[in-house]
């Protein structure tokens, strides 16, 4: 869908504010992403085959549960943005949030039946300061 759009449909123009600034947020994105999936792949390697679920700490762990969730939606979010919410991406956006929010919502539950302490932290599930 995506693709078709971009490549048959979408109006060539040149980039304004609104591509530069869906550029940047998909980039903030893309670095949280990143971040969140690099910490929970080095838990799962500190696990010694133990089993054992540990807390994600740094980066936007520290206010979200699911700080990986939170950064593919902002990825998305972002290129909605930068495409000037062409339909086709702005659908992409909302579908991404759509998947990725209520499995936020499972995540923060989980750690917060698994780890009696996790209340104290005040993490909020996927957006920060928020839900």
């Amino acid at each position: 869908m995506q693709t078709r759009y971009l490549l048959d449909e979408a109006p060539v123009v040149a980039p304004g504010p609104m591509t530069f600034a869906g550029v940047a947020l998909w980039a903030l994105g893309l670095a949280v992403n990143v971040h969140a999936d690099n910490t929970l792949i080095n838990l799962r390697k500190d696990k010694k085959g133990t089993g054992d679920y540990k807390i994600p700490r740094g980066g936007l762990f520290e206010y979200v549960s699911a700080a990986n969730y939170f950064g593919e939606i902002v990825e998305w979010t972002g290129y909605a943005v930068a495409s000037g919410f062409a339909l086709p991406c702005v659908a992409f956006a909302v579908f991404t949030f759509a998947n990725l929010f209520p499995r936020a919502l499972a995540y923060h539950r989980f750690y917060l039946n698994r780890f009696p302490s996790y209340r104290t932290l005040r993490r909020k599930a996927c957006i920060p300061y928020l839900v």
